[in-house]
């Protein structure tokens, strides 16, 4: 016998008007009684937990210049395939671009499309721009970012302990004057990362000097032609660098090698990501490593639990980095106690 509205309003007690506007998104509904709508629709086969078979990868561009330029997302890409598959999920890639004139409803039509569920891959996103993927239709996942307001599930980089643990690496090394090379733009990951370096500076009462904070751009080519500039006016430099990724250290150190500098016998320099070429660049990079493939796994779990046992409580999932020591950074004493 077909199930209807009405055996929903008689399980639950809430009227018929109540179920459907539950069941429609609409406003006017508190989420308790949302949930228990769904609870109960599931439970007596009025929804079909099966009716999701896509899992969409969003991938969200502001300006590009962080996604289209790195291999570290390709690997990433690879993991949400393999865990989709192996969950029976049909997999999409599709962009959404803010610099595109119809971005808005491009969102829209994403966030009410009923029949997959999303991942958006927030890497280049600021707070003010997931407005818009609120109230969302279809279980949603931000990866690669955290909303501050709490509202999203969420899978990222444990950015500033990983920063943290480098920098104190550099320290233990001996390391007093450390420096910062920062990304021109400034994604959230970039900003975390540079609280992580400031606490473990702080922790050993260090400071990181305006003067070593250098600022180049996110590609490899461009973090290379900008050291090459600031380079011909510095007259000196810190005995070390926490750099925000590889591209920019491996940039950096290009430049540096040029100018005449050794590394790691006159500048250190820890990366960030693992790219596959850090293990191959003159010297090899001592980095952090980062579990893409294994970020991607995640993102595609969490989005099915969502869409088999919605819930109300949402969880930010923070993935730890390891530390890969190769030849980038010089021990100059015994290091301080830590």
């Amino acid at each position: 016998m077909k199930v209807s509205i009405k055996d929903i309003s008689e399980r639950t007690g809430y009227s018929p008007a109540t179920i459907s506007n539950a069941l429609n998104h609409k406003k006017g509904v508190n989420k308790e009684t949302a949930a228990e709508v769904f609870r109960v629709a599931r439970e007596i086969g009025y929804i079909n937990e099966n009716s999701i078979s896509r899992i969409k990868l969003v991938i969200f561009k502001k300006n590009g210049s962080i996604i289209d330029d790195t291999p570290f997302f390709p690997t990433l890409v690879s993991g949400f395939e393999q865990e989709c598959r192996s969950r029976g999920y049909e997999m999409v890639v599709c962009n959404v671009d803010q610099r595109e004139e119809d971005y808005e409803a491009q969102v829209k039509s994403l966030v009410n499309d009923v029949s997959s569920a999303s991942v958006i891959l927030a890497t280049e996103m600021a707070e003010e721009d997931l407005e818009l993927f609120k109230g969302s239709r279809t279980p949603l996942v931000i990866l690669d970012y955290w909303s501050e307001s709490m509202e999203f599930n969420a899978v990222l980089i444990n950015n500033a302990d990983s920063a943290r643990m480098a920098t104190e690496y550099l320290i233990q090394k001996g390391h007093t004057r450390i420096g910062y090379i920062r990304g021109a733009y400034r994604i959230k990951g970039f900003r975390s990362r540079w609280v992580g370096c400031q606490t473990a500076a702080r922790k050993h009462r260090l400071e990181i000097r305006d003067e070593d904070i250098i600022t180049l751009s996110p590609t490899s080519n461009g973090a290379y032609k900008d050291m090459l500039a600031y380079l011909e006016n510095a007259e000196d430099l810190a005995t070390a660098f926490f750099a925000d990724n590889d591209m920019i250290a491996l940039g950096a150190m290009k430049a540096l090698q040029e100018k005449g500098y050794r590394i790691p016998e006159d500048v250190s320099i820890v990366g960030f990501d693992d790219l596959p070429f850090s293990e191959i660049s003159s010297p090899p990079l001592t980095t952090l490593r980062v579990p893409n493939q294994e970020m991607g796994r995640l993102a595609v779990r969490r989005v099915v639990e969502l869409i088999q046992n919605p819930s109300n409580v949402v969880t930010k999932t923070q993935v730890c980095t390891s530390f890969i020591e190769r030849q980038t950074v010089q021990e100059i004493s015994d290091g301080l106690n830590i």
